[in-house]
């Protein structure tokens, strides 16, 4: 440990002078910022740091919580330590904080010490969940976007996903959806949450029954980034797949026939897989059908595309229809020209080089 590290260790140890708590609080925030090395020797600060956290000083609370914000960073051991020498009342209380900074740095300590599998499930009892459902109505911008990363990373923990329904979060995802940039990281987060949500039948209910819910989904889906469309497809598959009759019609009914085809050619491996099995789900007849019906993607979408109600969504849907035919025509002649190119270039004979591209498909 050098003299550094052992002088500002000493500081904020004094019991008797409160300024030297807050300097060495800074102090540790600089040394920490991108030093795991310091990380590591500060690591005994931790403690002395969290008690600050219940001084009554705002100016002692925001120094020791930004200390420990940067000493959580990039370092598992030190984020299961803050949580376990007590760190969580103090913070959920700064969720509730009138001083908007206070507020942001306490969400943003929630961001670092959620992304701790081992912890996820003590943040969630600490009480922090509804306070978060709060800031997404209520926060700045900045808690808001990071309140959907703290939610984001706590709902891979089954416990947790009960306690964020309890807190009604569904509009407020819907409200982020339709305010936010369909490309942008909040809206990602925000679906990935929605997709896990609808697992359960009141995150269903409560989506259906939001005005402009579903569209929001779908619009996600047709605009989003590539991991965004992937959750926005999830979500209405789940949604399908769970009760077909409830949710087909509703899920047709804001055109996300255009948004599907596009997915079935355009989207990564999983959102195509997708794609193609809601675009089954979507056919009118839950029955099986006749045996000698090809059930190739242009039929499944004829069936689908004759129940559309309305010319302009009907139109779109067969023009995207044949879009997607076209394309899908010059992506195969794409691959067969590579191939071509691949056998014709080999020293090996023509047939076993193409057999050997076949069996790496």
């Amino acid at each position: 440990m050098d003299t550094t590290t052992t002088t500002v260790l000493h500081l904020l140890h004094d019991p008797t002078n409160l300024s030297s708590h807050i300097q060495a609080a800074k102090h540790i925030r600089r040394l920490t910022k991108t030093s795991h090395r310091f990380r590591r020797q500060l690591s005994p600060a931790i403690k002395p740091l969290v008690s600050m956290l219940c001084f009554q000083s705002v100016e002692a609370n925001e120094a020791a919580l930004l200390a420990l914000l940067n000493l959580a960073v990039k370092d598992e051991t030190n984020k299961i330590s803050i949580v376990e020498a007590g760190a969580l009342e103090p913070i959920v209380s700064f969720l509730q904080s009138v001083d908007s900074s206070m507020q942001e740095h306490a969400v943003a300590a929630l961001v670092t010490l959620s992304a701790s599998p081992v912890k996820k499930r003590a943040i969630g009892a600490s009480g922090c969940i509804p306070c978060l459902i709060r800031i997404l109505n209520h926060g700045s911008l900045q808690a808001k976007l990071d309140a959907i990363l703290a939610l984001s990373n706590l709902s891979t923990e089954p416990d947790n996903l009960t306690l964020i329904l309890q807190s009604n979060p569904v509009p407020c995802l819907v409200n982020i959806l339709k305010n936010s940039k369909k490309s942008s990281k909040i809206t990602e987060r925000c679906i990935s949450v929605l997709e896990l949500l609808v697992e359960f039948d009141e995150a269903r209910v409560s989506l259906t029954s939001e005005e402009g819910g579903v569209l929001a989904v779908v619009e996600v889906l047709e605009s989003g980034s590539h991991q965004s469309r992937e959750h926005a497809v999830g979500t209405l598959l789940t949604m399908c797949q769970t009760d077909r009759c409830k949710y087909r019609e509703p899920i047709l009914k804001e055109g996300v026939i255009p948004g599907l085809l596009e997915l079935t050619v355009q989207g990564t491996l999983k959102s195509r897989t997708k794609a193609h099995t809601l675009l089954r789900l979507l056919r009118e007849s839950p029955y099986q059908r006749p045996e000698l019906e090809s059930e190739t993607l242009e039929n499944i979408l004829s069936n689908i595309i004759s129940q559309i109600d309305g010319e302009e969504q009907s139109g779109n849907a067969k023009k995207m229809l044949a879009e997607m035919v076209q394309v899908s025509m010059e992506q195969s002649l794409r691959h067969l020209q590579q191939r071509a190119l691949v056998c014709s270039s080999s020293d090996l004979p023509i047939t076993a080089s193409c057999a050997s591209e076949v069996s790496l498909k």
